[in-house]
């Protein structure tokens, strides 16, 4: 015998697809579904409503598909309240633990709603109800320990999925998670938009960088826009700063006079020997202070006190001493730096951009902005729903942005 649920969302169903991909979802759980109401938006800027019942071959598949259908924003008309099972042992959740999304998420606990901290996406929620006050919050799995009451099962969980339409926000603008054909000073203008909303509101601006904002000469972009205030906070590997302390150094990237876009003699040991030369002076910021490192983006960073986290990778060299060689701490120094953040800004990297989409809540506007489709589309795949994407040369994204931003910036290129 089949078990059933009866769900609801709401939103623009029709115009962004999302009421097929629900319905989608179900049937790859292997699921089935009845509509039993749909009410239709009658204008653009209205929302449409849909109830159905969904029914599971057994309660576990039936769980399953409702954790799957919350990242739709899908909620549960009679959600009940949650369950709880401690956690037996460091490291590993509960069977059955609810895998949380990104979303805004309360849950039920006592007869009342408590807003759950730090929503992230595959995470557990626990319930910690040993003080005064009940908190509910998410801990990735390498961190959660014995003995922590985590939720199971969809019971007792509501989410708030956004939804934007072009009427709304400063990002309505880009109704495609990808834009590769819209006029680049539209897009420019949007983005610088979001970025002052953001500031007006007293939030941070985050960013996440790879080294092609070097490698494309984007750097003096940067550093004018860290100098105006537009860089609160700075994700990136061990390549960007490198390769941003080489060009201050020795005037290179990787060996390329980014003067001349030509290689130049023994360059090819000038990202090592400026690695070296920071390792001797103890770190970037030792560096700075010591007048060994005079320019680039690291060095505006420390001059205006901005914070960074550079996580490393298997393929580094040296690394820089502040370069995190254990992932996992990286991942907790990124989640520190999260409060307070209102808007994202990702350019030229992928890997720590799908890193930050991770560990972001869907309420902070996230855009992507990459020469290559695949970047910016990966976010969104990842379930970085809020997530919307710019394909164009960085070097020239950035050049627009300063010159948008920044008083009295002239681009390289004008």
């Amino acid at each position: 015998m089949n078990v059933s649920e009866t769900v609801e969302i709401t939103g623009h169903l029709i115009d962004t697809g999302i009421l097929s991909r629900v319905l989608d979802d179900i049937r790859e759980y292997g699921g089935d579904w009845v509509i039993d109401r749909f009410d239709v938006g009658h204008d653009a800027p209205d929302l449409s409503h849909a109830r159905i019942t969904v029914s599971a071959p057994d309660d576990e598949s039936l769980q399953r598909m409702l954790m799957r259908l919350q990242t739709r924003g899908v909620n549960q008309v009679h959600p009940g309240e949650i369950e709880t099972a401690d956690c037996e042992q460091d490291g590993v959740f509960p069977d059955f633990f609810y895998s949380t999304t990104n979303l805004e998420t309360r849950v039920r606990l006592d007869g009342r709603w408590v807003r759950v901290d730090n929503p992230e996406m595959d995470c557990g929620l626990v319930v910690d109800d040993a003080g005064a006050t009940v908190r509910v919050f998410t801990v990735p799995m390498a961190d959660v320990k014995a003995g922590m009451k985590v939720v199971t099962g969809a019971s007792g969980i509501k989410v708030d999925a956004p939804a934007l339409t072009k009427a709304e926000g400063s990002f309505g603008f880009m109704e495609s998670d990808v834009s590769s054909e819209k006029p680049q000073a539209v897009l420019v203008r949007q983005v610088a938009e979001g970025m002052r909303g953001a500031k007006a509101e007293g939030k941070k601006v985050l960013w996440v960088g790879g080294p092609g904002v070097v490698h494309t000469g984007a750097a003096r972009a940067m550093v004018a826009l860290v100098d105006a205030g537009y860089v609160d906070i700075l994700f990136a590997g061990n390549a960007l700063a490198t390769h941003d302390i080489e060009s201050a150094l020795f005037g290179t990237s990787l060996g390329i006079d980014l003067a001349q876009g030509r290689g130049v003699e023994h360059g090819h040991e000038h990202h090592i020997r400026a690695l070296n030369t920071i390792r001797k002076a103890g770190s970037i910021k030792d560096a700075v202070e010591q007048d060994v490192l005079t320019g680039g983006i690291m060095h505006a960073l420390v001059t205006h006190g901005k914070e960074y986290v550079l996580v490393g990778s298997v393929r580094d060299d040296g690394p820089l001493p502040d370069v995190y060689t254990d992932v996992i701490e990286g991942q907790r120094a990124m989640r520190g730096k999260l409060e307070g953040v209102g808007f994202c800004l990702m350019v030229a990297t992928m890997l720590h951009s799908v890193a930050t989409g991770n560990i972001l809540p869907a309420s902070i506007p996230l855009v992507c902005v990459d020469i290559n489709p695949a970047t910016v589309t990966k976010l969104a795949d990842r379930g970085s729903s809020q997530a919307r994407g710019i394909v164009t040369d960085v070097g020239l994204f950035l050049e627009q942005l300063a010159s948008e931003l920044v008083d009295g910036y002239v681009t390289v290129r004008s």
